[in-house]
């Protein structure tokens, strides 16, 4: 993790990041005959000591990893277009990120920020601090500040996965397809949802919740040649679930659902054609959507029931799309920044400053901060009596003018960017919300019809690009829940956003792609460098405890835990393997299996944790493997692997 001169613009340790970026701008791009498809994939996983990003103030500094953070990336080339689909297991978008990618890969790729997607799992595990705005470096993590560091690294991380996608691209075929999931996913804000004028029941009930959610599951199937043959590429799923089946208690960074989702379709398309893909995913419109864990169950075997059915419905997708495979696809990609600082209307809608409502300081249902979620007017539900004003019934966090002392206008996001890439039938549209149910619906059914023939179906993916909070309906507003008060721009903003959406999906559509004059982009950023920096001090390698066996829990499975002394942890490379676990057979040592698959950290069940500095002058981890092979007579061991100049090194085996 060293600092390189590839991202100079956030490079040093300044108190607060002024930063100005150009777009490059648009490049005329010589037609390509049928389609090119290139695909990578990165770790992002950092080292202990980030706030993670997503809870607030409930959150804590990541410890280590249980499941992996990582980039994926596709790259598709026809006709005059260049897209490049990245996906993140990460809170959500910044527009600071995008530039600085964009930036970084002008020079030796042919992609350009309309054709720059850059699509977010949500997961709440991962950590904050790289946006381009000061409201959620400040708010949305347990600890504040932009961290210079840690976004340089996602930079370098994600461009190099372009440049690799790119320089790796061969002739494709591509396919679309969606399904229905139902039974994984609730509406936590049934009582909002209730509200609009087109839910025809009002039932408050339980089992309604479950019917009140965004079913659909888009997924897109890219096979290239390969010595002759077609075979799987990458695959990416747009769904609608937020990234909340682990409970905010739990310190490490993990990918949460969305690292069953896309292991399980990986795992069915490896078993299914014997070959690997790349597979990603991006948010849909999950914004009052929750997993179906078991109430009081947030909890990993939890998340991994539900993250794997979603993976089997995909993986049902993924097998029926084999016959519709083509090179014949139409691509086309626009974008629109809005600058609201400029005052435009649009359907007769100009937006107020920015608002935060006090149900949002009380916590969405499933994670409620304890006692203020109990107190009007905090409590979800309880609207101004007699709504005034731009924010309408929203009752504005210490008053306007007190709330704009805490967050002045300049310090939320302003530039409002609407991205639609065509990309044969289906149109994928990139919004900076979290998007409720009903509110995408709403988009994708203006959308659909703005963009006429050729276009089948509309998926919408919440927090792509950029971070802006909540978008609800008018009538979901009214009630004033959690997502109604994290509505930062009042009741119209809907109508605002859709009739936007609309607007660019037609000119996309019709003119074959859309690149505004793109505005220059200024960030001023308070700064707090997180990640570690290396210290150079060497330790031996050792282990300080010898394997124990820990039984199961009702939220936990069983697993074998070392514990060992090493580096400090600034000193190792997370992103890169650390520990895997060997099985003896015939006298000799192989990688032990699970599911087919090897049981290494960089799985589902093998953990890393730091465990903090110990008197010899080292520090202590912990690898744990969960659900372990407990067949009598098998001998495993430990390996820890070679990284950062630390040597391998075997453990003493355990049975």
């Amino acid at each position: 993790m060293t600092e390189s001169p590839l991202l100079p613009f956030i490079a040093g340790d300044r108190p607060i990041a002024a930063i100005e970026l150009t777009p490059a701008p648009a490049v005329e791009l010589p037609h390509v005959p049928g389609l090119l498809a290139g695909a990578a994939e990165v770790d992002i996983t950092p080292p202990p000591g980030l706030p993670k990003s997503g809870h607030s103030r409930n959150a804590h500094d990541g410890n280590g990893f249980r499941t992996r953070l990582r980039v994926r990336v596709i790259h598709l080339r026809a006709g005059v277009t260049s897209i490049a689909l990245v996906q993140s297991d990460l809170l959500g978008g910044s527009a600071l990120l995008n530039q600085l990618v964009a930036e970084a890969i002008k020079d030796d790729t042919d992609v350009r920020l309309p054709g720059l997607f850059m699509g977010y799992t949500h997961t709440h595990a991962g950590p904050g601090q790289f946006n381009g705005c000061e409201f959620y470096n400040r708010f949305a993590s347990n600890r504040a500040g932009f961290d210079p560091a840690w976004t340089q690294f996602l930079g370098e991380r994600i461009s190099g996965a372009i440049r690799e996608a790119v320089a790796n691209r061969r002739p494709a075929r591509l396919a679309s397809g969606s399904t229905e999931v139902w039974g994984l996913t609730r509406n936590r804000s049934l009582d909002a949802y209730v509200r609009n004028d087109t839910v025809a029941d009002k039932r408050i009930t339980t089992h309604r919740s479950y019917a009140a959610v965004n079913p659909w599951l888009h997924l897109l199937r890219v096979d290239a040649a390969t010595d002759g043959e077609y075979q799987p590429l990458a695959a990416m799923t747009v769904f609608a679930i937020h990234g909340t089946g682990i409970s905010h208690h739990d310190r490490s960074y993990n990918a949460d659902v969305w690292a069953y989702i896309n292991d399980q379709l990986s795992r069915r398309i490896e078993a299914a054609t014997g070959h690997r893909a790349v597979v990603g995913a991006v948010e849909g419109t999950h914004g009052d959507v929750t997993p179906a864990v078991t109430p009081g169950q947030l909890v990993f075997p939890q998340a991994r029931r539900v993250g794997c059915g979603i993976g089997d419905a995909a993986a049902e997708v993924y097998e029926r799309l084999a016959p519709e495979l083509t090179d014949e696809v139409v691509l086309a990609a626009g974008l629109r920044d809005i600058d609201l600082d400029t005052g435009p209307s649009i359907d007769g809608v100009t937006l107020p400053e920015p608002a935060v409502g006090m149900a949002k300081l009380a916590g969405a249902r499933e994670n409620t901060t304890p006692v203020v979620s109990y107190l009007p007017p905090f409590a979800p539900g309880f609207p101004k009596p007699r709504p005034r004003g731009p924010h309408g019934e929203k009752w504005i966090v210490g008053s306007r003018r007190f709330h704009d002392r805490v967050g002045p206008t300049s310090s939320f996001p302003r530039v409002l960017p609407v991205q639609v890439l065509r990309i044969g039938e289906l149109a994928l549209t990139g919004l900076p919300f979290e998007i409720t149910v009903e509110a995408g619906r709403r988009i994708e059914e203006a959308a659909l019809a703005a963009a006429g023939g050729g276009v089948e179906r509309v998926a919408v993916s919440s927090l792509a690009n950029d971070h802006w909070d909540y978008l609800t309906t008018a009538e979901e507003y009214s009630r004033q829940c959690y997502e109604g008060a994290s509505n930062l721009y009042g009741p119209d903003t809907l109508r605002f956003v859709t009739g936007a959406v609309a607007e660019l999906a037609g000119d996309v559509v019709k003119a074959g792609g859309v690149a505004e004059n793109l505005p220059v982009r200024r960030f001023s950023l308070h700064t707090h460098r997180y990640l570690p920096l290396p210290t150079g001090t060497a330790v031996t390698r050792e282990v300080v405890r010898a394997p124990r066996f820990v039984e199961a829990t009702v939220r936990e499975e069983a697993y074998w835990e070392l514990i060992w002394r090493d580096v400090a942890p600034g000193d190792l490379h997370w992103h890169e393997p650390l520990v895997r676990v060997e099985t003896k057979v015939d006298g000799g040592w192989r990688p032990a299996m699970r599911d087919d698959r090897p049981v290494d950290d960089h799985g589902w069940y093998l953990g890393v944790t730091h465990r903090g500095k110990d008197r010899a002058g080292g520090h202590r981890y912990a690898a744990r493997w969960y659900g372990p092979d407990l067949a009598a007579g098998r001998s495993h061991r430990f390996v820890l692997l070679a990284n950062a100049g630390q040597p391998e090194h075997a453990c003493v085996p355990f049975n």
